[in-house]
């Protein structure tokens, strides 16, 4: 009878340990959970990063755009007369030897008057 009562305690022992493991393995996974979705390096937090970089590298991809359409400006105005010349009657109004300017004056009757009290 000793024997089996032995028998009975060792595998009461087991089964306790195994329980109490379980309860430290579930444990670890709430606790890796909680990790998981909180703290400085969370997946709330990770997923935040990964936005601001994917904005980050669309903002850049325009900027790289943008760049290359000013270095194109910049080749075409230290290269091309017609561009040159373009900007200068523009900007500066330079006018060609011959030609004529005409400016159009504002017509005096069809400029909007002061609002006056009656």
């Amino acid at each position: 009878m000793v024997k089996q009562n032995r028998g009975r305690q060792w595998l009461e022992w087991r089964r306790r340990i195994l329980i109490a493991t379980q309860m430290i393995g579930a444990g670890g996974c709430v606790w890796l959970l909680v990790a998981l979705f909180s703290g400085e390096m969370g997946l709330t937090r990770y997923l935040s990063m990964r936005d601001h970089a994917r904005n980050l590298e669309q903002e850049l991809s325009a900027l790289h755009r943008e760049n290359a359409l000013l270095q194109r400006d910049i080749t075409r105005l230290q290269h091309d007369p017609a561009k040159i010349e373009q900007l200068a009657r523009e900007q500066l109004g330079y006018v060609r030897k011959g030609e004529t300017v005409y400016q159009l004056a504002p017509d005096p009757e069809k400029t909007p008057q002061p609002f006056s009290k009656p």
